[in-house]
């Protein structure tokens, strides 16, 4: 009956959470040229809903494909990775 969805997961690493509850997340991934054939890396920034996790500037996270929250916010940070460290 309940069936658990694959849901489309990305790993980016935090970039912001100056807004209330959203952290910009910097998701990088590697293309190679068609014609030189080097690795050239490609960014892209996706708006993520703060849940329970609490992520910081700098964190490796797990974003996770959910409903629209509003015009941008289409992801949901659903765990930390790695954290960033802390130099002081």
């Amino acid at each position: 009956m309940a069936e658990k969805r694959n849901r489309q997961t990305l790993i980016g690493e935090v970039v912001s959470t100056k807004m209330d509850k959203t952290a910009v997340v910097k998701v990088t991934r590697k293309i190679k040229h068609p014609l030189y054939k080097k690795y050239i890396k490609k960014y892209k920034k996706y708006f993520a809903h703060i849940g329970q996790v609490d992520p910081k500037d700098g964190d490796i996270v797990k974003i996770s494909a959910i409903r629209p929250i509003s015009k941008k916010k289409r992801w949901q940070v659903s765990e930390i990775i790695r954290e960033a460290k802390v130099i002081g």
